[in-house]
């Protein structure tokens, strides 16, 4: 390749967290490394990719069109990565996968059971948590890959892709709560009493106002909505499962709603040989086979 990886990495991770101080937190490396590293790109490309005279560095035009092609570049260099680690068959020991609870990640489906029969001796870890803290936990190397809710954007060192599948939320309250009386609800009403909301470890960007309690997984929100203490936005696959007949889900116009789920990893440590099969499985639509 004739630029330099770290100089690509440091122009994407400078763009996307606004400053080459927070891209050295972020890759580890010391500011000055950065700086050099972009404007060895910035000789290599005969381009200035950043006007430094504001107080934070600010794509310039030619910063902006660059963006797209770098970013191609490093997807194919993971491609490639990924290609070789698969090739090289150096199956990994262990694989831990942090799952929302949105996704209904059957035991008994086809996937798992031809993981089983094509990595025995893997030790699987699976992890429940939502939204932020899946993607802590892949950044810190605690698990490989995660499912989640898609989420409107990502970290730059987090890999995504769309899963085929879509799950369900819909809106729920205990069989004696008031609200459970109601034929339909409007927001009003809705306003009227405690609001369970999801508030992940990483905190909630969306917190809402009232009276409200929270959790950091939806199956304490279940559990929670279950004993009367307010209503929750919660995965209509899990209620079917787990809480069918303790629950009621109200009628409100918009819901229930279609949400789409990603797949993601860790792009400087993704996943190891079973830990990309697996992958693999999931985009090809593997959670209800």
């Amino acid at each position: 390749m004739r630029y330099s990886p770290e100089g690509l990495q440091a122009f994407v991770e400078a763009t996307a967290l606004g400053s080459f101080s927070a891209a050295a937190r972020k890759l580890g490396k010391r500011q000055s490394t950065i700086s050099m590293a972009i404007a060895n790109l910035e000789a290599d490309l005969g381009l200035q990719l950043f006007d430094r005279q504001a107080r934070q560095p600010v794509l310039t035009e030619a910063g902006r069109k660059v963006l797209g092609y770098v970013q191609e570049i490093l997807a194919a260099s993971e491609r490639l990565d990924a290609l070789s680690i698969r090739l090289a068959d150096n199956i990994e020991p262990r694989l831990t996968v942090v799952l929302s609870d949105a996704y209904q990640f059957n035991p008994d489906n086809a996937m798992l059971r031809d993981f089983e029969q094509r990595y025995p001796d893997i030790e699987l870890e699976c992890m429940a948590s939502e939204a932020g803290d899946v993607l802590d936990l892949l950044q810190s190397g605690r698990a490989h890959l995660g499912i989640l809710v898609s989420q409107s954007a990502y970290p730059p060192d987090i890999g995504v892709a769309r899963l085929p599948e879509q799950s369900e939320m819909g809106l729920y309250v205990a069989r004696n709560h008031p609200l459970a009386r109601q034929k339909t609800v409007t927001r009003a009403q809705l306003a009227g009493h405690r609001q369970l909301y999801l508030n992940t470890y990483e905190g909630s960007a969306r917190a809402p106002q009232g009276r409200v309690w929270s959790a950091p997984d939806y199956l304490m929100l279940l559990e929670m909505t279950g004993y009367g203490f307010g209503w929750a936005e919660l995965p209509r696959g899990m209620v079917a499962q787990f809480s069918r007949t303790h629950l009621v889900e109200l009628t409100l116009r918009g819901w229930p709603r279609p949400i789409s789920m990603d797949a993601v990893w860790s792009r400087p440590k993704p996943p190891g040989p079973a830990g990309l099969w697996l992958l693999e499985r999931l985009q090809q639509g593997g959670a209800g086979k």
